[in-house]
């Protein structure tokens, strides 16, 4: 029989959600988080991260946590980053999530069009998945939460370059506040805007 992502009667019931979040921004690390939901305690609200409110994504990460069967949530460095670039840097922040999962996964979905590899389970792909699947929406909300706790605990340590306020992004604040200060240990330096920048030091 052939596999419809999309069909639950064909899912396992330890069926893990996997994504991102953090892959653009030039600060930072990437984030990814992977999420077996509980049938019996559904969440209602479960959507794309990016269209929902940071005090509704705040919300939602508590009831995950709450009600999941389990999640994981785990991270690349900057310094990885920088060492194996951005998409492997992806691929291994999930990988380390879904292999972290406390009953394994049977099988994981994970949003877009390439699986990590090392995987401790069956995988598939799906573009716009936190559309689609619940699970992944789940895993989106706490890896995009988690990763903007993390830009807060930057903005802490970095006041002057607005982290809380751009979340790594290259927004016009962002390169403002990047001429006048350089870059930061926080910043990726194999991306090519603080690549450059730093040639022309």
């Amino acid at each position: 029989m052939q596999f419809d992502v999309l069909n639950q009667a064909q899912w396992p019931l330890l069926l893990a959600g996997v994504d991102e979040a953090g892959r653009g921004p030039w600060a930072g690390p990437v984030f990814a988080a992977a999420v077996i939901l509980d049938p019996t305690k559904p969440i209602e609200g479960l959507g794309d991260s990016k269209k929902l409110s940071a005090k509704k994504r705040d919300q939602l990460a508590m009831a995950i946590k709450e009600r999941a069967l389990a999640w994981h949530i785990a991270s690349a460095s900057v310094a990885e980053i920088d060492h194996i670039n951005i998409l492997q840097a992806t691929m291994l922040a999930m990988q380390r999530a879904c292999n972290a999962l406390q009953p394994a996964a049977q099988l994981a979905l994970i949003d877009g069009n390439r699986l990590p590899a090392g995987l401790h389970c069956q995988a598939r792909t799906l573009v716009k998945g936190d559309a689609q699947v619940p699970a992944i929406s789940a895993a989106s909300i706490l890896a995009k939460t988690a990763r903007d706790a993390l830009c807060q605990q930057m903005h802490e340590a970095y006041p002057m370059y607005g982290f809380d306020q751009h979340k790594g992004y290259g927004t016009a604040l962002h390169q403002e506040r990047l001429r006048e200060h350089g870059p930061c240990v926080e910043h990726r330096r194999s991306f090519a805007p603080i690549r450059k920048m730093l040639e022309n030091v």
